[in-house]
């Protein structure tokens, strides 16, 4: 079994900053892929950003330059650090990992809700 497990969400006002941290937990041999997705009501998910083992990284046009993604290896963790946000950030977040070995797959979090509003 392997669990990925979203916190840092919250309700933060425009131009405000949110970390949001993702930890993998289980049976895991190797993360390959980590990444973070969003969706906003009525609208499909979309990937916001996204963090290969090595550390090569790829963003949303809409998030260049606001956000970061990260992660610790060890920690089997990946973070997103979201500066100058906007009401159009407010969504569900999700993250993801590409897992291989015996449990090779690609899991996903529960979701953690941020919210952009004065």
């Amino acid at each position: 079994q392997v669990q990925l497990v979203e916190s840092g969400g919250g309700l933060v006002q425009p131009g405000g900053s949110l970390r949001l941290s993702c930890a993998a937990s289980g049976s895991i041999f190797r993360i390959n892929d980590m990444a973070w997705y969003r969706q906003a009501p009525g609208k499909e998910r979309e990937l916001v950003a996204a963090i290969a083992r090595g550390g090569s990284t790829n963003y949303a046009d809409s998030v260049k330059g606001r956000f970061t993604i990260s992660r610790d290896n060890a920690k089997n963790t990946v973070y997103l650090q979201m500066n100058s946000l906007k009401p159009e950030d407010t969504a569900v977040y999700y993250c993801n990992a590409e897992l291989a070995g015996w449990n090779a797959g690609v899991y996903w979090g529960q979701g953690t809700q941020v919210t952009v509003s004065s």
